[in-house]
C-alpha cells in the first residue's frame, strides 16, 4: 500500500526548475584584472600627473569613480534579463550612430594625438566608438538568433545601419576598432551556424577593405613593425621603448612603482602601453598571470554561452567574451611587437572611462547569461 501511494505521488510530481547561481570564478576573475589594472594605472600614471602640475593619484582618481560607475551597471545588468535587451538592439545602434556622428561633425568632438575619438558633453568626456562594441554585440545576437542567413531582406537595414557605424568610426580614424567589430561580427555569425565558406568569403572581403582602406601613416607602422629601428626617433619608437621596458624586467620585474620607462621614455604608458609598465615592474610572471587571467575569462564565457538555454543568449555571451578577449590579446600584442601598432586599449586596465565602464556593463550582461542556465532538479517524494 506504502509503495502503491508512493508510486502514485511520483507519476503525478512534475519536475521543476530553477536558476543556476552567478559564475563566481567569472566574477573573482574580473575583481583580480581590475584590482591589478587599478595598480598599473597608479603607477604608470603618476610620473605625467606630477608633471601636469597635479596629484599624483589624480589619473587613478578618474579611473577609481569610472570604476564606480561600471560596478552600478553591471550590477544593474547582471539582475536585468537580458533576454529582454532585444528590444533595444536598434535603439543602441541608432544611439551609437548619432553619437559618432556628433564626434565628426559638431563642436563636441576633440582631437587628441590627431585622433578625433571623444565626444565632451560639459564635465563628461568619452569615446562612442567604445559604446560601438556592446551595440554591435547585441545587434549581431538579435539579428543571428532568428536565422544566421546572410541575404535576407530583411536585415538589410540593418547592415545599412551598421556601415555608417563602421564608416563613422573610420573617418576618426580608429581602423583598430574597426577590425575588432568586423571579427566580433563574423565570430558570432559562425557561432550562430554560419556557412564556413560565406566565412571565409567574410574575411577576405574584410581583408581586402582593410586593405584599400588603409592611411599612409597605418602603412608605415606596419613597415616599422618589420624594422623598428629604420625609424627610431619616429613610428619606431613606441615599440622600442616597449622592447626595453620587457626587457628590462626580465622574469620577476624590477617591482611595483619602479619602472624607468614610464617617465617619459614610454608615451602613452598609462594607457595604449600599459602593458609594458607591466612587464618592466612585474616581470614574466606578472604578465603571465594576467595573460592567465584573461584566458580564464575567455573560457568561462565560452563555458556560460555552452550552457545557455537559448540561441539569443549563446550568441550574446560569445559576442561580449570574445569581443572583450580579443581586444586584451591585440593590445598585449601590440605591446610586445608581435602585431603592428593599434591605439587599443587593454580592457579594465588601461586609463580611460568609457572602456572600463562599458565592459563593466558587458560583464554584467554575461553574468546574467550566467544565471540562466537551467538546472533540472526532480522532486522524489
Amino acid at each position: 500500500m506504502y509503495y502503491q501511494k508512493n508510486k502514485t505521488q511520483l507519476s503525478h510530481t512534475n519536475s521543476t526548475f530553477t536558476q543556476a547561481p552567478a559564475d563566481n570564478i567569472l566574477i573573482v576573475v574580473v575583481v583580480f584584472i581590475v584590482v591589478f589594472g587599478l595598480m598599473a594605472v597608479f603607477s604608470a600614471s603618476a610620473p605625467k600627473a606630477i608633471s601636469l602640475g597635479e596629484n599624483p593619484f589624480s589619473f587613478t582618481l578618474k579611473q577609481t569613480i569610472w570604476l564606480m560607475a561600471g560596478a552600478m551597471g553591471a550590477w544593474f545588468f547582471s539582475k536585468f534579463d537580458y533576454r529582454k535587451l532585444k528590444s533595444f538592439a536598434g535603439i543602441l545602434a541608432l544611439f551609437v550612430v548619432i553619437m559618432l556622428a556628433l564626434v565628426q561633425f559638431s563642436p563636441l568632438g576633440v582631437t587628441v594625438n590627431e585622433a578625433k575619438r571623444w565626444l565632451v558633453i560639459g564635465p563628461l568626456q568619452f569615446q562612442p566608438s567604445e559604446i560601438a562594441k556592446p551595440a554591435l554585440v547585441l545587434y549581431f545576437a538579435t539579428l543571428f538568433s532568428k536565422n544566421c542567413t546572410i541575404l535576407d531582406s530583411r536585415k538589410y537595414p540593418f547592415y545599412l545601419l551598421f556601415a555608417i557605424m563602421l564608416l563613422l568610426i573610420y573617418k576618426q580614424p580608429n581602423l583598430s576598432m574597426i577590425i575588432l567589430l568586423l571579427v566580433t561580427s563574423i565570430g558570432m555569425y559562425y557561432v550562430a551556424g554560419g556557412s564556413s565558406k560565406i566565412i571565409a568569403l567574410l574575411f577576405g572581403a574584410g581583408a581586402l577593405g582593410v586593405a584599400t582602406t588603409i592611411r599612409d601613416y597605418q602603412l608605415q607602422r606596419i613597415k616599422v613593425w618589420w624594422n623598428p629601428f629604420s625609424d627610431a626617433l619616429g613610428a619606431g619608437y613606441n615599440i622600442i621603448q616597449s622592447m626595453v621596458a620587457f626587457s628590462s624586467g626580465g622574469f620577476f620585474g624590477v617591482g611595483f612603482g619602479n619602472s624607468k620607462q614610464k617617465l617619459f621614455w614610454l608615451p602613452e604608458g598609462h594607457t595604449d602601453f600599459i602593458f609594458a609598465v607591466i612587464g618592466e615592474e612585474f616581470g614574466f610572471l606578472g604578465c603571465f598571470f594576467l595573460l592567465c587571467l584573461f584566458g580564464v575569462l575567455l573560457h568561462r564565457g565560452f563555458i556560460i554561452a555552452k550552457k545557455c538555454p537559448d540561441m539569443f543568449g549563446k550568441i550574446l555571451a560569445v559576442g561580449i567574451t570574445f569581443s572583450i578577449c580579443f581586444q586584451a590579446f591585440t593590445n598585449m600584442s601590440v605591446a610586445s611587437s608581435f602585431v603592428p601598432a593599434t591605439g587599443i586599449p587593454l580592457p579594465f586596465v588601461s586609463y580611460g572611462g568609457s572602456s572600463l565602464f562599458v565592459s563593466l556593463c558587458m560583464i554584467g550582461v554575461l553574468i546574467n547569461i550566467s544565471k540562466k542556465r537551467i538546472q533540472r532538479i526532480v522532486h522524489y517524494v
